[in-house]
């Protein structure tokens, strides 16, 4: 197990984050937003103020050019109409010499409105059909005729509140214009993502805007897209010829940069009497905003999970008048799986089976939605070997029976999924007359431990010390590389940096065989450990570049996309989690975990283990505390700060048992590595509301799982 490449840089403080670009000149940027829900903005009052260089608004605008496509962010630019479509809306930037000056000056901003009531209640919202999905099994007309057939049937209603990404890192924008070329520093998932954004509110040349970021401190999803203020930002250094900063407050964050919408899920199950289910049916709705065009499914899950001979989703939406709904950690899955397990539990206990057993009798060789055969599946290994590493076998059969004090004890499990993929990468590799090697792509790390597998795979490639491998991600002027998202990181740029590494060597053997000046000039010489080789002669490749008086020897190769059809890709594991609930105040505690996860090849252990646990920790929020909370007669959400949105700390996360069966899915790629980035959360909440239903007797079917819901 490998040390975090970049963790000494950041435990020192020496890692420079976007908003830690200190540039000669710069002038300081902060949103104004809007107090508002819905309407018209009649008029903005800009009093002058000290150190003020601009105040830009709908009726002083920055020129922003429409966008060309959608993504998961807004789908308009920024303070281009006086319109207003949601609460904490950005409808001016100020920019002033200091930010505590710009921060002032904006607070002075008065703003009159034609304010029109908001449709910002999801509970009372009409859901719009998005569209159903189905397979049913020959001669059966319907979903609900599959379910009329089964011996066992549950039914109920899940749902979950909006939650929030809450990453350590606030959004920064930091421009810097040269001419007709700018330089952006900026959180983001992935640099060439923000290029193309820019390129399009800009209305430049891509290829005269670079943006750098090396560094990430969390994103979870929310630094996927571009949001307000780095168009503004860039668009305002344009305009003013010097530099600018832009950091969102943390009360903005929470308004500006999307969050994960609310959900209910009605899940239907029937099974014959031994517990083969027959029949799933889930009917999803999810909030939507009405500024972008975003829309989590949370029913799809439903359809890929378990063998089932008849499936049925369907997936709907409201639409709100709220802040942007977008994408975060396990979009769709994370929710979808909440309530897919809870109603496992519900209906192992109407057959009086082990909630384990059931899952195991509907374990699918077969993706169930399609028919093909999973590239790789061991999920009934990790069942057994989670099963004994747990001591599931000591699971209470009758729930509320386990007592410790005033504690009730309970288990519950759950199955973890996500699905796998490889895209397209390029990756450079450049060998150094220093003996070191840089191996650099657009790739982004949001401590997810990226840098540390590229400078891993190059280093084993290479057969030299991990320490003198550099990695480079994080700037667009690099190799183009897969973005940070939807777990599919390591899995499309790793066997690119395995095929840049075999280039790299394939140029230094070409330098050294053919030039004349090379002590292996004309010789069969090969590449065995960080030297080159032949003839008795071996000369490690810094010392031969320094020879040849060569700064360094690169090459760039690019890996393709996965192009197999005949088979599905998913990560799979499973869940085991024990929880202990007070007796009298229904407090509730995670006291023990296990995880074991078939997720391909496990290129660095340590870092693995990280993020496994990251999504986990996530899910235990998910389950116990997160919930952003909207006043829907304002549409303004009313815990938007993280003293009053609540996430887990230290002390609520017991230690955690997290095994890898690290089989490599060679279909997937040579590597064999799939994603495990979003893999955690998936079922985690699910574990602990069965786990609490076992210690309690109560069955929860809305998180977050709060004490007054389970003294109700």
């Amino acid at each position: 197990m490998t040390d975090r490449e970049d963790g000494h840089l950041k435990v020192t403080g020496a890692a420079r984050y976007a908003a830690d670009q200190h540039l000669d000149g710069l002038a300081y940027g902060y949103l104004i937003t809007a107090t508002v829900a819905k309407g018209t903005i009649r008029r903005m009052d800009v009093p002058d103020a000290p150190g003020v260089l601009a105040v830009y608004t709908p009726f002083n605008p920055l020129e922003l050019h429409p966008f060309a496509k959608e993504d998961n962010a807004e789908l308009t630019p920024p303070i281009q109409s006086p319109a207003v479509r949601y609460y904490g809306q950005a409808i001016g930037l100020v920019v002033a010499e200091t930010f505590e000056q710009a921060r002032d000056a904006a607070a002075l901003v008065r703003c009159e409105y034609d304010a029109e009531p908001p449709q910002a209640s999801f509970a009372d919202g009409t859901p719009v059909t998005e569209g159903t999905s189905q397979v049913l099994a020959p001669g059966v007309g319907s979903i609900d005729e599959a379910l009329a057939s089964a011996a066992v049937r549950i039914t109920a209603m899940y749902t979950s509140p909006a939650e929030t990404h809450a990453a350590m890192e606030p959004h920064p924008t930091v421009a810097e214009w040269d001419g007709d070329h700018v330089t952006v520093y900026t959180a983001t998932q992935g640099v060439l993502l923000a290029v193309e954004r820019l390129s399009e509110a800009l209305g430049i040349d891509p290829a005269k805007i670079r943006v750098i970021n090396p560094y990430i401190g969390g994103g979870f999803g929310n630094k996927w897209d571009t949001w307000a203020h780095t168009p503004l930002t860039v668009a305002a250094a344009r305009a003013l010829g010097r530099p600018v900063k832009t950091v969102l407050t943390r009360e903005q964050v929470f308004t500006v940069v999307g969050h994960r919408p609310p959900t209910r899920q009605t899940v239907t199950l029937g099974a014959d009497q031994d517990g083969t289910l027959v029949a799933i049916k889930n009917d999803g709705v999810s909030a939507k905003a009405v500024s972008n065009g975003f829309f989590e499914s949370a029913a799809n899950l439903s359809m890929v999970m378990y063998g089932a001979r008849n499936l049925y989703v369907s997936r709907s939406y409201v639409p709100l008048d709220t802040p942007v709904t977008t994408i975060m950690r396990a979009p769709g899955e994370s929710n979808g799986s909440f309530a897919l397990e809870s109603a496992l539990d519900e209906l192992a206990e109407a057959l009086g089976m082990d909630p384990l057993d059931l899952r195991r009798r509907n374990d699918s060789p077969v993706n169930p939605a399609n028919g093909l055969p999973w590239s790789s599946k061991h999920l009934a290994e990790c069942y057994d070997l989670g099963a004994e590493r747990f001591g599931w076998s000591q699971r209470a059969k009758e729930p509320g029976t386990v007592a410790d004090g005033d504690w009730l004890v309970g288990m519950g499990m759950a199955t973890a999924t996500y699905g796998a993929f490889r895209g397209q990468a390029s990756i450079k590799v450049r060998l150094l007359s220093d003996g070191r090697a840089t191996v650099s792509g657009t790739a982004a790390d949001l401590g997810t431990g990226q840098s540390t597998v590229f400078a891993l795979l190059a280093a084993e490639g290479l057969g030299i010390p991990v320490g003198r491998v550099v990695p480079e991600l994080g700037d667009s002027s690099a190799p183009p590389a897969a973005s940070a998202g939807g777990s599919g990181s390591t899995s499309t740029n790793g066997p690119a940096v395995q095929l840049a590494t075999s280039a790299a060597i394939e140029a230094l053997l070409e330098l050294a065989t053919g030039n004349p000046g090379s002590p292996f000039h004309g010789a069969q010489a090969r590449f065995e450990k960080g030297e080159v080789v032949a003839d008795g002669l071996a000369m490690p490749f810094g010392e031969l570049l320094s020879a040849l008086d060569l700064p360094a020897v690169e090459a760039t190769a690019t890996s393709p996309r996965n192009r197999v059809k005949d088979h599905a890709f998913r990560s799979f594991g499973a869940h085991f989690c024990e929880v202990r609930v007070n007796r009298w105040t229904m407090e509730t505690r995670v006291t023990r975990w296990v995880c074991v996860a078939d997720a391909g090849t496990i290129v660095n252990e340590k870092t693995a283990r990280s993020q496994v646990i990251g999504g986990i920790v996530m899910g235990i929020g998910q389950a116990l505390l997160e919930d952003l909370r909207l006043d829907a007669a304002t549409g303004r959400f009313t815990n938007a700060n993280l003293g009053d949105y609540l996430v887990p700390v230290n002390a609520d996360i017991p230690h955690m048992d997290i095994h890898f069966l690290d089989y490599p899915d060679t279909l997937l790629s040579p590597l064999g590595a799939r994603g495990i980035g979003e893999f955690g959360i998936v079922g985690a909440a699910a574990a602990i509301a069965n786990a609490v239903h076992n210690a309690t007797g109560h069955r929860i079917r809305d998180l977050p799982l709060t004490p007054e819901k389970l003294l109700a």
